[in-house]
């Protein structure tokens, strides 16, 4: 093998094998709350999101209601059981690290409360809302 020709055949499996990892602790809780009130046009409103965080919005459930209130401890889903990790990241240094992970989870839960997606600036409330719970 020529030497340019290993340089890049090392460099192409570098990146290939760095390519799995790439979702995983690339975000922070700020960078998160940025992103969705720039998108929202307005920044986050943590009184907001708590208010949307607690509310059931006219259906059976609420963030809280799996989450807890405030979610500085384990929470449970409502329906399968399931423990959660504390939402809030000052409990939990993981939660919003990971951008997939972020619009996954926003999704899914956003459909069970919402029975939609929320907005860009629901999104950035409960991220304020989220970042100010000590």
């Amino acid at each position: 093998m020529r030497p340019r020709a290993h340089l890049s055949a090392s460099l192409m499996l570098t990146l290939l094998c760095a390519a799995p990892g790439t979702y995983a602790a690339d975000t922070t809780p700020a960078q998160q709350l940025s992103h969705w009130s720039a998108a929202a046009g307005q920044p986050g409103d943590p009184a907001r999101g708590q208010r949307f965080f607690e509310s059931r919005h006219g259906a059976e459930w609420s963030c809280a209601s799996c989450h807890g209130s405030p979610p500085r401890a384990n929470g449970k889903h409502a329906s399968t059981g399931k423990t959660l990790a504390p939402l809030a990241p000052a409990f939990n240094p993981q939660a919003f690290t990971d951008t997939a992970k972020v619009n996954k989870w926003f999704k899914r839960n956003c459909s069970d409360v919402l029975s939609r997606e929320c907005t860009a600036a629901e999104k950035a409330d409960v991220l304020a809302y989220l970042l100010q719970v000590r």
